[in-house]
């Protein structure tokens, strides 16, 4: 039997039936996509016969985790995994004709086998092993259905399950395959319980079992769990909770509730003798999430609802029963097996299988059957891998599910069921449009117009019709909605809707806001909340940016309907300041002007209006512009300091000289027209302040910052002459300060005649002038006589020539024998200044007779201090710190430190020199004689030389002293110094 299942191929007798769908619905408006079809017509179930010829007739089928079991006719098992096709296994239970398998039970891992023989002899099979073992405790009975525990993920055990009997009995056990042992071991049944008959009346086969834990109910300390249960005609549900620490059997507390009371079942008429329950689970150990169960009169299906929805005793909900399907004129046949999928229940006849949609409880697809495979047994479905599998006595078919939710979203969106719809549609964006617009629709017919909008706004419907559906019916504020909806769905690269849309949105709130006002509830709670609304929607970062570029526009749309208020909103919105500023300004409204000015940041704005301001409010401009600190110009805010009115705000602190004095002390101002200015007010307005304004500048000419001589005609034209007098001084115009102070007070003379400290003649003059106007103007001698004693600089001899020619002596003779007594003084004390100079001339010349006859000796082996040579072999210098020097050697060191004109002069007395000694012939010995001898007058070109160079030791002298700091390597020879080093 190589190659099994390696090759398939389509049935060929008879061709499927698939039903078409359902047309699409008419809908009210066209959407925006094209009609075209999105998918391709590959039906949803479609059937391929496994190319596989069995060795005997197939008795049963069954398939779990890819894993297939057939029972023979012969009594033996045919065990294939599909991953290894060719790899089959056959396991013989009975020997030939002794025995007949009545039935098989596979757990959903594949691991666990169940084997039901006609003899009510029954056997386990582990997926492992090749020898079945008889299971003596449930001898004597036919087993009929399974609960698997789905849980389990052991390969030895199937954990705790439940078994039914033909005779309405319903057993819990655990059976271990005893493979791990060593050791004999009796019965597999871990323990054997019968737990609830549903055969009391009469017996009746218990044709359906299932289980499932209620994860959602169940705490640390217990487990409820749902048992279903079902036989020919009746449905049976359990509910009950477990203890966690329960010792087998389990399910014994959930049936013990139930056994004294009435029974509690659904029942259904007309069975035929057997049924089938199955589950759907859309994720393997999840929770079940529908059932169907193959009765008499039909298929009953429903949903589970695990959470508690449905009742105490109860799991299932939304139920129905649908009728099998019937053709026309046809003999009603009875169903042989069922299968159950997410949305369909495929329903195996004798001779064909159908599938019925569970939505719609429409035939979508009706398969028939040929006899020659042999006539139709049985359907399984791989509740791991979802694979469905039919088969007849001779053949095995497998059927292919593609895409089974694809038109889902249809059946929900005629049921009305919206959100499933769209669940089902997510990833097809023309079927999406399609259920939105339906919404949409049906809400607007409903009469919920703003949800309707909502919705419309997300589809691709004509913005116009739509528009229009809202207009005819009179809904601003739904077609508001839908605007502002488009609005947010458009692109940054379409402009002109945007532009369209926010024009027609702000027309329409303009328009509500308009009738509110009409009506007086322009104070009414829903004005208010209407213009914050507006509000918010002109502030949105993208209704800001297209209003931006036409502004003007707007601000003609909201003006033609009168809205002050939100013209200066909007106004402001723009950063439009200016024409905020100048509404109020028109309507008088100076503070508002003056804080929406302190709220934006054009300085220019401030220079434009506070004039303005400054005539109406000018306490509050100035304060305002104090808080603005340095960002201000002050000198561009003198146009509205003059505006200020003096007069009119005489009882008030003065707001212009406030500012000015802020500027001034505060913010250290030195503008000279802030200054200017300020001298003014105060020479006009305070005088008193005038002259502290004054000292505080001080007397610098060069750091007061008022213009001297606008200040000084200003105060003289106000009659300050203490203040003239001062800016007199500063000036320096000392003699004038003095002439003017002594028509003031004679100690503001006085003061003023001391400040020119540096210049003595000067402060006599201005003395003499006090003392001339005291004696001849005020008549007072004894104070003339006392200026002797407070300036220094006057004697008695300058001050009599003040006073009248008949005087007596009495008042000035004691000035006079002081005045003889200071001349004796100071000519002994010239005297000995004389003496002290003389002794020092002769000092003087002794020193230089002495410095004459110095002399030093050399010997021959000195040498050069400059160069290292011999000293004697040619013209050398010694200087007094001992430092010998060739001419040339020396020449070398004091040249860089002279001047460009010593360095020229150097040059040139060395020329005269070598031209002198090659005309002379004379020879070395005799060259350094000549030499040392300085002090030869014949030979000036020498003589000079030796002043330049030989002045002083060019290593003890200023030279050396003025290049402490120079740097080893001058920068010329910089680079020579770093090549050197490479």
């Amino acid at each position: 039997m190589a190659n099994l299942f390696d090759q398939y191929e389509q049935a060929s007798s008879r061709t499927h039936v698939s039903v078409p769908r359902m047309p699409a619905m008419q809908e009210p408006i066209a959407t925006g996509f094209i009609n075209a079809r999105l998918e391709d017509d590959t039906p949803i179930f479609s059937k391929q016969r496994i190319n596989f010829k069995p060795p005997d007739a197939i008795g049963k089928l069954t398939v779990c985790n890819n894993f297939l079991v057939m029972a023979m006719s012969t009594g033996s098992l045919l065990r294939i995994d599909l991953e290894r096709p060719n790899e089959p296994d056959e396991v013989e239970i009975t020997k030939s004709g002794t025995d007949k398998i009545r039935s098989i039970f596979l757990d959903p891992t594949g691991r666990h086998l169940l084997i039901s023989m006609a003899s009510q002899e029954n056997y386990y099979l582990s997926r492992n092993s090749r020898k079945p073992r008889q299971l003596g405790k449930l001898k004597g009975h036919h087993i009929e259905s399974v609960g698997w525990n789905r849980q389990n993920t052991s390969d030895s055990s199937t954990g705790p399950i439940l078994i039914g009997t033909t005779r309405g009995a319903i057993f819990e056990t655990e059976v271990m395959s005893g493979e791990d042992s060593r050791f004999f071991q009796g019965s597999l049944e871990q323990y054997w319980k019968q737990l609830f008959n549903l055969g009391k009346d009469k017996s009746t086969p218990v044709t359906g079992l299932e289980f499932e834990k209620m994860p959602q109910l169940s705490t640390m300390s217990e487990y409820k769990y749902f048992i279903m249960a079902t036989t020919p005609g009746r449905l049976y549900q359990f509910v009950g909770s477990i203890p966690s620490s329960t010792e087998p059997p389990m399910f014994q507390h959930v049936f013990d509730t139930y056994q004294d009371m009435p029974e509690s079942f659904l029942e259904l008429p007309g069975n035929f003798g057997y049924s089938e329950l199955m589950l759907f689970y859309s994720k393997y150990r999840g929770q079940p999430s529908s059932f169907a169960w193959m009765t008499g009169p039909g298929i009953y299906f429903g949903s589970i609802d695990t959470t508690g929805g449905a009742g105490t005793d109860s799991v299932t909900t939304d139920t129905k029963l649908m009728p099998y399907p019937k053709e026309e004129g046809a003999k009603s046949e009875v169903p042989i097996a069922i299968v159950l999928t997410e949305f369909h229940v495929l329903i195996l006849f004798p001779n064909r299988l159908k599938a019925m949609c569970v939505l719609n409880e429409q035939l979508i697809y009706d398969d028939t059957f040929t006899e020659r495979y042999g006539k139709l047994l049985g359907i399984c479905k791989d509740p791991l891998r979802g694979t469905i599998w039919a088969y007849t006595d001779q053949a095995v078919f497998k059927y292919r599910v593609v895409r089974e939710a694809r038109d889902v979203w249809q059946m929900y969106l005629d049921k009305g069921e919206f959100d499933l719809a769209r669940e089902y549609c997510k990833d097809n964006p023309a079927n999406m449009d399609k259920v939105v617009t339906k919404q949409a629709e049906k809400y607007f017919q409903d009469g919920q117009f703003e949800k309707s909008a909502n919705l419309y706004a997300l589809t691709q419907n004509s913005f116009e019709e739509v528009a229009l559906k809202f207009i005819q019916v009179e809904k601003p504020d739904a077609l508001k909605s839908f605007l502002m909806k488009k609005l947010v769905g458009l692109k940054p690269q379409d402009k002109t809707q945007m532009t369209m849309i926010v024009t027609w949105l702000i027309e329409i709130f303009l328009n509500q806001l308009g009738c509110l006002k009409e009506q007086g509830k322009d104070m009414s709670e829903a004005y208010d909340t209407l213009q914050d609304e507006f509000r918010k929607f002109l502030a949105s970062t993208r209704v800001k940016e297209c209003v931006s570029y036409n502004r003007n526009t707007f601000y003609d749309l909201i003006a033609s309907h009168g809205d002050v208020e939100d013209m200066v909103y909007f106004a402001v919105l723009m950063q439009d300041f200016e024409r905020v500023i100048s509404h109020y300004l028109q309507h008088d409204d100076y503070k508002q002007a003056l804080g929406m000015l302190t709220k934006q940041s054009d300085i220019e704005l401030v220079y434009k209006f506070s004039p303005l301001l400054m005539q109406y409010i000018p306490s509050e401009t100035v304060d305002a512009w104090v808080k603005m600190t340095r960002k201000l110009d002050a000198k561009k805010l003198i146009p509205a300091l003059v505006q200020y009115d003096h007069q009119k705000y005489m009882a008030q602190d003065n707001a212009a000289i406030r500012y000015l004095e802020f500027c001034v002390q505060t913010l250290d101002n030195t503008d000279q027209a802030i200054h200017n200015y300020l001298l003014s007010l105060y020479a006009k307005l305070h005088p008193e302040k005038l002259m502290a304004y004054l000292k505080l500048q001080g007397e610098d000419p060069d750091s007061v910052h008022y213009d001297l001589k606008y200040g000084l005609r200003l105060c003289a034209e106000h009659g300050h002459q203490r203040a003239c007098v001062h800016i007199y001084t500063t000036m320096g115009l000392y003699e004038e300060a003095v002439d003017l102070a002594l028509k003031v007070d004679v100690d503001l003379a006085k003061q003023n005649a001391d400040k020119p400290e540096d210049d003595e003649e000067l402060r006599k003059k201005l003395w003499l002038k006090i003392a001339r106007h005291v004696v001849e103007e005020d008549k007072d001698i004894r104070t003339a006589m006392e200026f002797l004693h407070e300036c220094d600089l006057l004697k008695i001899e300058d001050i009599l020539p003040f006073f009248p020619d008949f005087v007596t002596i009495d008042h000035f003779k004691d000035a006079i024998i002081t005045s003889l007594q200071e001349y004796n003084q100071h000519i002994e004390s010239l005297k000995e200044d004389m003496e002290e100079a003389t002794q020092s001339a002769k000092e003087i010349r002794g020193e230089i007779q002495s410095f004459r006859n110095k002399y030093a000796f050399v010997k021959s082996n000195d040498k050069c201090s400059a160069c290292g040579f011999p000293l004697l072999t040619r013209n050398f210098y010694l200087f007094p710190c001992m430092h010998r020097f060739h001419t040339d050697c020396l020449i070398s060191e004091v040249y860089p430190h002279l001047s460009s004109s010593k360095k020229t002069q150097v040059e040139q007395l060395q020329k005269q020199i070598n031209a002198r000694e090659e005309h002379h012939g004379t020879s070395a010995l005799a060259a350094a004689a000549l030499s040392a001898s300085v002090g030869r007058r014949d030979n000036t070109g020498k003589v000079e030389l030796d002043e330049i160079i030989a002045a002083e030791c060019v290593y003890c002298g200023e030279y050396m002293i003025r290049n402490v700091s120079a740097p080893f390597i001058r920068a010329d020879e910089y680079e020579e110094a770093i090549e050197s080093w490479r």
